[in-house]
């Protein structure tokens, strides 16, 4: 059915992010996976997203260049039943279901969007894997929205399975409120804002320092400097959140801190075997002179509630939407520890101080002033050197906590990563209930075993759990 009542004269900008993302060496697709307990009916599918999705403007419009050279969003009519792909293949002829999702992700991943078209598009197989009774692959341009404003949309499309009339809910961070008198919370404010402004200061420079030459050691994780990776293979790994928030309880800090430290100890465990040189002593030689950075997507905006989306798309109402994030560099502890609570250790060090500086929401205020004075090409050399100058992107995204369906499907996992850049490790996590999947998109002819790599990331959390419990057994005996 063609998408009709569209404003043909309303035209959007682009906000500075987005336009980013257009641009050939930084050119960034969403790829995401909704994994289902029941076989699935592509006819939901279509009915769900003609009566949901193509409500928001974004995904009603296709992207149009200015004599400026400036892109915008244009409304546009389409059949939606061309975005829902249903492909034809024989199921019963496939030996191995998750091999062959995982190379059909990876062949959407790296098949470029039609860009005279609305930039979305939904793949549905009815092929039972590991995890799932059938799967929806759908595959998103950066250019519309960032990963917290796809899922909070992900979330207003979806319902409670429990109440099939209710939104499903995310756990909410709450911070404690400060009930000291009024003369010692000044004096604390006052310290607060001395430590923000000469943190902000000291991550700035380093920022500089990477723009201008500091770049990482040269290891088996770093990419090629130059373009964009031409072709990533994309897999996940499911672990179970729960052993994620013994750690975080056990250890007093945030599942963003037991992530990265998780990252930090797997990432060690496969360089290590990289750099088998027999001797355990040289090894640890080795990895203490490697410089290893990522960068991390930090969201900017006050959480989007999910509400107001679902509003928006039943009542025609506004939200605020986009890419609103801020790029920071976080150093990665690399190192053969004998603790393996030392990696969420520094992680969560390194993590408090990178929360109290504003280096995130400068940088996008740079982006911003940048572009509006020097232009796109100038930005886009900038970002670049970023990517190039560092080994790995690192993101997470919280979930449902709750069972949830997707137009009817009751869904078993969430999986999701952004392809783009030149690094050749791309690394998401996303929470699902109880359960938290690694995505890893990667550029196979850097890192040609991703699953051993996967492997290194889970067998490091197993490590830390144990080491956490150990820990927790102590506590209880004192």
């Amino acid at each position: 059915m063609e998408k009709e009542d569209q404003e043909t004269s309303a035209v959007e900008p682009l906000s500075p992010i987005s336009q980013l993302f257009l641009s050939p060496t930084l050119y960034c697709v969403i790829i995401f996976t909704l994994g289902f307990k029941t076989r699935c009916n592509p006819s939901s599918i279509v009915e769900g997203i003609k009566n949901t999705w193509i409500k928001f403007p974004r995904f009603s419009c296709k992207l149009e260049m200015k004599k400026n050279g400036k892109a915008v969003w244009v409304p546009t009519t389409y059949e939606v039943e061309d975005h829902v792909i249903v492909p034809d293949i024989d199921y019963s002829n496939i030996e191995n279901p998750d091999q062959f999702i995982e190379d059909y992700t990876s062949n959407i991943a790296n098949t470029p969007m039609d860009m005279s078209k609305p930039l979305w598009e939904f793949h549905v197989l009815n092929i039972k894997t590991s995890n799932a009774e059938s799967l929806c692959i759908g595959k998103l341009h950066h250019s519309l929205g960032d990963g917290m404003s796809l899922m909070s949309l992900l979330l207003a499309i979806s319902r409670k399975t429990s109440d099939p009339e209710a939104l499903p809910t995310t756990a909410a961070t709450r911070k404690p409120v400060d009930s000291n008198d009024k003369d010692w919370w000044l004096v604390g404010r006052f310290w607060f804002m001395i430590r923000v402004i000469f943190t902000t200061v000291i991550e700035l420079f380093k920022y500089c320092l990477t723009l201008c030459f500091m770049r990482d050691t040269k290891n088996p994780l770093k990419g090629k400097t130059g373009d964009r990776v031409q072709s990533r293979k994309v897999i996940h790994r499911i672990i179970s959140l729960d052993d994620v928030k013994l750690v975080k309880n056990t250890m007093e800090m945030k599942v963003n801190d037991v992530l990265l430290g998780m990252t930090q100890a797997g990432l060690s465990r496969y360089l290590s075997r990289k750099y088998d040189e027999g001797m355990v002593v040289e090894k640890k030689k080795i990895l203490e002179k490697i410089r290893l950075r990522g960068t991390v997507i930090v969201n900017l905006r006050e959480t989007t509630k999910i509400e107001d989306l679902a509003n928006m798309m039943a009542k025609g109402s506004k939200s605020r939407w986009g890419n609103f994030v801020g790029i920071v560099i976080f150093p990665l502890w690399i190192r053969s520890e004998d603790d393996p609570l030392e990696y969420v250790q520094r992680a969560k060090s390194t993590m408090d101080i990178k929360k109290l500086s504003m280096e995130s929401l400068i940088c996008y205020g740079l982006i911003k002033f940048a572009m509006k004075m020097f232009g796109e090409k100038v930005v886009e050399t900038l970002v670049k050197r970023i990517f190039d100058h560092t080994t790995l992107a690192f993101s997470n995204v919280m979930g449902p906590d709750e069972e949830t369906s997707f137009f009817g499907h009751p869904m078993s996992y969430v999986a999701a990563s952004a392809l783009g850049g030149s690094q050749a490790l791309i690394i998401h996590f996303v929470s699902y209930v109880n359960k938290i999947v690694i995505n890893l998109a990667v550029d196979t002819t850097v890192i040609p075993d991703p699953h051993l790599l996967c492997d290194d990331l889970v067998e490091s959390l197993n490590i830390i759990k144990l080491a956490a419990l150990e820990k927790g057994f102590h506590k209880m005996e004192v």
